[in-house]
């Protein structure tokens, strides 16, 4: 059965740091993407990073800079460090692994910056 489990996620004030974390198990992490995806009230998901089998890394422009994606494949866990947190960071943060034309899904874990 696959789990991807979320962790990691709260209240903190603007200009503060959160780090994510995503724990899989059921699937092949070392060779999966690893992606988290963020949902805000009243939006569309969208894409914040993406980090390859390979460690190769991409963000969308509103986070970069910012926040860092990373993996630690013994661990079977992804990570996503979020600094210089902003109100509109606020959202469902939402993990995903592919591998092939297969994804999964976190339950997500919710992030809340106050101004």
């Amino acid at each position: 059965q696959v789990q991807l489990v979320e962790s990691g996620g709260g209240l903190v004030q603007a200009g503060g740091s959160l780090r994510l974390s995503c724990a899989a198990s059921g699937i092949i992490f070392s060779i999966s993407a690893m992606f988290w995806y963020r949902q805000a009230p009243g939006k569309q998901r969208e894409l914040v990073a993406v980090i390859t089998r390979g460690g190769t890394t991409n963000y969308a422009d509103s986070v970069k800079g910012r926040f860092t994606i990373s993996r630690d494949n013994a661990k079977n866990t992804v990570y996503l460090r979020m600094n210089s947190l902003k109100p509109e960071d606020t959202a469902v943060y939402y993990c995903k692994s592919l591998r092939g034309a297969t994804d999964y899904w976190g339950q997500g874990t919710q992030v809340t910056v106050s101004s």
